[in-house]
């Protein structure tokens, strides 16, 4: 009794591996798999009352919500948290965790959530300055006073998360503001960031930049000058953008230390990634992107790890752009309908501890489902039936998942695992050999030699030995579609004959998630003969 006291007293925290990072909550390592609301679905008691029920069914295990600074000061020096309390309360009577994202100075780049107070007084409270010389709806990184008062909130919010839930740990994690970066051309272009902008760029980041070569990303190798003097002389075409990024995590570098100082929950920061053909400044400019994330890891150490939201397809390259030494990986924000299949991609191949799509109170259960998709309710089953194995496996390396579409460049993708590879296509139909679904997915999670637990659906997947290890024959032993039931795996059905081709491949369930117990073989091949003629 006196150790799980102790493990329940000790708070959430990150712990990096060389695969990533783990949360560990309560003393165990714990995944997410979560989902992010809407923002203005969080903003009333009622709204917790209906959301938060509805959620729990779906397997979701943490829900993201707003937490947002005119909501807990609309007066300055004023602070409630009636709602905030109300959505504890219900997430635990749920048996949900929340994530708190702090809506505080920025979202989505601009400050809209900031308490009309601060929004009414531009001298107290400047903002950025555009290219034409015009006042933007964007808060300057360089208010003396915004930085303290948002520092303030911040600060009361999470001493008040501490008084109310230091010893329950509803609340996992926060975020600490939203999407930040500068929206428009150049940069903020005010009297204060001028003169800082035509300085010399300060010692302590050359330094740590030019000490850190073997982190630094293409786009930062490519635009850094170590010679130079400026902003400009060093970073070239770049100025603008690591300019901003500097000074947003110097803000936000005080906002979290202050709030740390009340209450060490892990903290990150999440990322507005470019469309295609975006550039800077369309994009919020000076975010904590891949291309100069560099800068943040430097100047804001108080973040324990950066985060992606993912909305673009090309979902596996963004993903694994936050796959740094030391970079814990979570999606906080991604494309809701591509969520079934991307999800088993973050915590198969990526290590993700967590993942989650934006809008899941939009989802509503239908009575008529007919099953002709995968959802994410069926998904998160079969991640979470996994994940006593799926957590050991993601640090030994024993995990592995792809996803695969049909307007992929390839046709076919392998993973190679525990020394065979996996050879995945999309679903078809026999003999017609039409093609079944759009995309399809799998989560692979090595449990002993030869022996897996595949999740998935929409996919045909052939196995064979590795030949870069060895040149055995290899096959399938045997199949069978399992399920978790009282913590024991119960068979549902074994699969043989046509249903595995004839013991030559596992054909997945084309649209619904399902989990499958695949033991394989190696076996020496038979010499060559030499037959006489």
């Amino acid at each position: 009794m006196l150790a799980l006291c102790n493990a329940r007293a000790e708070i959430p925290k990150i712990i990096k591996n060389s695969g990533g990072g783990q949360l560990i909550v309560d003393g165990k390592p714990y995944l997410i798999l979560g989902g992010e609301l809407g923002n203005s679905s969080s903003g009333t008691s009622a709204q917790a009352d209906e959301i938060l029920p509805r959620l729990a069914q779906m397997n979701i295990n943490t829900v993201l919500i707003p937490a947002a600074w005119e909501q807990i000061e609309p007066v300055e020096g004023n602070f409630n948290f009636n709602v905030l309390d109300h959505w504890i309360d219900t997430a635990r009577r749920e048996h949900l965790h929340l994530v708190l994202l702090w809506f505080g100075s920025w979202k989505n780049g601009f400050s809209s959530y900031a308490p009309s107070w601060v929004k009414k007084d531009t001298q107290r409270f400047p903002r950025a300055i555009s290219a034409e010389g015009l006042d933007t709806e964007i808060l300057s990184t360089l208010g003396t006073e915004t930085q303290r008062c948002d520092a303030r909130a911040f600060s009361a919010l999470m001493k008040h998360v501490k008084d109310k839930d230091a010893d329950q740990h509803t609340v996992l994690m926060v975020q600490v503001e939203n999407e930040v970066g500068y929206l428009g051309r150049g940069r903020d272009r005010s009297v204060a960031a001028n003169r800082l902008f035509f300085s010399a760029v300060p010692s302590t980041l050359m330094e740590k930049l030019s000490h850190r070569q073997d982190s630094w990303s293409a786009e930062l190798a490519a635009n850094f000058r170590p010679q130079g003097k400026t902003w400009r002389e060093v970073f070239g075409d770049a100025a603008d953008e690591v300019f901003m990024a500097w000074n947003y995590a110097r803000y936000i570098q005080a906002v979290t230390e202050a709030g740390k100082r009340e209450y060490p929950l892990p903290m990150f920061l999440n990322c507005q990634l470019p469309a295609p053909g975006e550039r800077a400044g369309e994009y919020p400019s000076g975010g904590p992107h891949p291309y100069y994330l560099e800068v943040y890891r430097i100047t804001a150490p108080a973040i324990d790890f950066f985060t992606p939201d993912i909305y673009w397809p090309d979902f596996e390259y963004w993903i694994n752009r936050y796959r740094l030494p030391g970079n814990a990986v979570f999606v906080p924000e991604a494309r809701l309908e591509s969520s079934p299949f991307n999800a088993l991609y973050a915590f198969g191949a990526a290590k993700a501890f967590g993942f989650s799509p934006f809008g899941v109170d939009s989802v509503r259960a239908s009575s008529d489902d007919t099953g002709a998709h995968p959802n994410l309710t069926e998904t998160y089953a079969a991640i979470g039936a996994l994940k006593e194995l799926l957590v050991g496996a993601q640090t030994s390396g024993e995990s592995d998942g792809l996803v695969l579409h049909s307007n992929s460049p390839r046709a076919t993708k392998t993973l190679a695992l525990g020394g065979y590879l996996m050879t995945a296509t999309l679903s078809r139909s026999w003999p017609a050999a039409t093609l079944l679904v759009q995309d399809g997915a799998m989560l692979v999670v090595q449990s002993a030699p030869n022996e897996f637990y595949i999740t998935g659906c929409g996919l045909t997947v052939t196995f064979t030995r590795d030949p870069d290890l060895d040149h055995k024959l290899g096959g399938i032993s045997s199949i069978e579609e399992v399920a978790r039931s009282e913590n024991e795996w119960k068979t549902i059905r074994v699969l043989n004959g046509d249903q595995s081709n004839q013991g030559r491949q596992l054909s997945m369930a084309p649209n619904q998630v399902r989990i499958y117990h695949v033991i394989l073989y190696a076996a020496e091949r038979t010499p060559l003969q030499n037959p006489k003629r």
